[in-house]
């Protein structure tokens, strides 16, 4: 069962996340959605085909729990990455329609499902990671406004609330041990975070540190006590 505090955080943020990306959606050109993002090789229009297929796939793998019959996000990583292509090409209209759809279908999804399911499991794909009902309101507001953020329109990670910001934090850890080990200060919340044993500490807003912590941006804003950011490895 997720903590009830951090839980209570999620669910009141996510629902104003997922407002402000469709309407960033709807107000984007046609055009617009042709033009790159913020993400090497990707297209807005392939950002906001991964949203809309990741809510659907966390949707049906909810879905799978209410009925009793265990289903994965996504039926194989290819599988995704072409779903994703495929809806790209797709076009903008059919890109808004399934985003707001699948927004829709997963909050009605969410609040079906019942209490004692929230430690029920699923897989991301067939033997891939495996996730808890209740780790999916997190996890779909760190997509949300992560890749909000990765448009490259009128949001940015500046937009992101100083809870968001704790959360995102709270929930980094790093994926190669032979990153540097290092601290991070957020200016605006007034915590220490500690990836690894000593190291220097890197200091920015929450919000700076975050991004910057998921590999993206050069660090603008932050600086380090040892004169240099260090390696933060894969994330």
């Amino acid at each position: 069962m997720p903590d009830p505090q951090r839980q209570a955080i999620v669910e009141e943020l996510l629902p104003e996340a997922t407002r402000q990306l469709i309407r960033t959606a709807d107000a984007l050109d046609d055009e617009e959605y042709a033009a790159p993002s913020g993400l090497p090789g990707w297209s807005r229009g392939h950002v906001l085909a991964h949203l809309a297929l990741n809510a659907e796939g966390l949707a049906g793998a909810l879905r799978g729990i209410l009925e009793g019959t265990r289903t994965t996000m996504y039926a194989s990583p290819e599988a995704r990455d072409g779903d994703i292509e495929e809806l790209a090409a797709a076009g903008p209209t059919e890109i808004r329609t399934r985003l707001l759809d699948a927004t829709t279908d997963l909050a009605d999804t969410l609040d079906a499902l019942p209490d004692d399911q929230w430690d029920t499991t699923f897989d991301r794909t067939p033997g891939g990671r495996t996730n808890a009902a209740g780790d999916v309101p997190r996890m779909r507001l760190q997509e949300v406004e992560i890749h909000h953020a990765d448009l490259a329109s009128d949001y940015s990670y500046a937009g992101w609330t100083p809870a968001f910001a704790t959360l995102l934090l709270d929930g980094m850890q790093p994926r190669d041990e032979t990153a540097d080990a290092f601290q991070v200060r957020a200016s605006d919340l007034g915590r220490t975070w500690a990836f690894g044993d000593g190291g220097p500490t890197v200091t920015g807003t929450g919000a700076a540190l975050g991004w910057w912590l998921t590999g993206r941006g050069t660090g603008e804003g932050l600086t380090s006590d040892s004169g240099a950011l260090p390696q933060i490895g894969a994330w």
